[in-house]
């Protein structure tokens, strides 16, 4: 074994299921050495290789937050965070695709039931596509007829159903936002994915072209109340939508402490780097911590009542918070590790890579962090998808 293969910090790693420990939460540990295994052939395919991503689905790890009802999890977004980030700590990519496939699952709360089982009553089904309103969609009688094309269709190659946003129009004139769903035989997708980082999540382009979509399903997270009265829907939308970003953020800043301890014991010689480690350490325990902290004290709050305002706006701060801590981590033991980081063989490389591809995400990015600062700062701003 290379000093830089990418099992190495985890295949030692006994993955065994604590008394407490939820089935799905152990069986993200339990998959997490084979996951590590599979990183350079995932990174080369540029997408997760379907029989891996049939095994996550197997295990349920694409219905942490369906509704118990339809067969789901119905996980508490902390525990969400913990199973997506055991895997990120594994390999970025197939924590971010089990990211966007189980949290693109939540709409399951927002459809009609009797879609909502047709779809997700599937057992290792899984599920993905783009929530953003790129696409047009003109009413017809009984739904929709729709075109577009959306960019960052992660893991799309192993999804049996994806959405896409939409603007609605009548006559051409715009009536809303909608999220649709697709089978994935009326959806086109064009291999655009040449990317820096999360090489391995197969974030292409999909399309459609004149599609009829039937008004049952459609849903908006913005509009709409959830069809599933249960604490976890009372979550705020985009809240559970986006709390699998700084997951896989910490996942892979843990990932990258792992890799610079793994150098031995002539790094660990360095003042300058028990000092960073220190750092890191305590950098992104008290980043996890203000997560978890905002993201109990918002679950608990809204099993009893809406989130306010400035509720949603702190839990989305702690999102990017921890995020951008998680990639200054990253930083810091990317250039501890010296030359050796720079190879490919090198998994500390694919780390700093990866975290900058998270950074990037809209959910987390610049006009977010406007946003939540207008809110705190009580600047009028449009908050629907906060």
């Amino acid at each position: 074994m290379s000093p830089y293969d990418p099992r190495m910090t985890l295949l030692s790693r006994a993955a065994t299921k604590m008394p407490t420990e939820h089935p799905v939460l152990a069986a993200a540990h339990r998959l997490a050495p084979r996951v590590a295994s599979l990183s350079a052939e995932v990174e080369s395919a540029r997408r997760l290789p379907a029989a891996l991503a049939h095994e996550l689905a197997g295990a349920g790890l694409f219905h942490l937050v369906v509704p118990e009802r339809f067969g789901g999890f119905e996980l508490h977004p902390a525990l969400v965070i913990e199973t997506l980030e055991t895997l990120s700590r594994a390999d970025g990519s197939v924590g971010w695709c089990v990211m966007i496939g189980s949290l693109t699952a939540m709409c399951a709360a927002w459809l009609p039931e009797p879609v909502a089982r047709a779809i997700y009553g599937v057992p290792d089904v899984i599920t993905g596509g783009v929530a953003a309103p790129l696409g047009r969609a003109e009413l017809v009688e009984g739904g929709y007829r729709v075109t577009g094309r959306w960019a960052w269709a992660s893991g799309a190659q192993n999804c049996r159903w994806l959405t896409g946003g939409v603007v609605i129009t009548q006559d051409g004139t715009p009536q809303g936002t909608r999220v649709l769903y697709f089978p994935i035989e009326d959806v086109t997708l064009h291999d655009t994915w040449q990317a820096s980082g999360l090489r391995g999540t197969g974030s292409v382009d999909m399309e459609v072209r004149d599609v009829f979509v039937p008004t049952e399903r459609s849903l908006s997270l913005v509009t709409e109340r959830p069809r599933v009265d249960r604490p976890l829907y009372r979550y705020p939308a985009y809240g559970l939508l986006a709390v699998g970003i700084p997951a896989v953020a910490l996942g892979i800043a843990r990932r990258a402490i792992d890799e610079l301890t793994a150098l031995g014991p002539a790094m660990a010689t360095r003042p300058a780097v028990r000092e960073a480690v220190a750092e890191a350490e305590a950098t992104l325990r008290a980043a996890r911590a203000l997560l978890l902290e905002t993201v109990h004290a918002t679950f608990e709050s809204t099993t009893h009542q809406e989130a306010t305002l400035r509720q949603r706006a702190e839990l989305r701060l702690a999102y990017v918070h921890a995020t951008r801590d998680a990639a200054r981590v990253v930083d810091r033991m990317y250039e501890l590790a010296g030359d050796s980081a720079v190879y490919n063989a090198s998994p500390m490389q694919r780390c700093l890579r990866d975290i900058h591809a998270v950074t990037q995400h809209a959910m987390v990015g610049q006009p977010l962090r406007e946003l939540i600062g207008a809110v705190l700062l009580g600047v009028d701003a449009n908050t629907a998808t906060l």
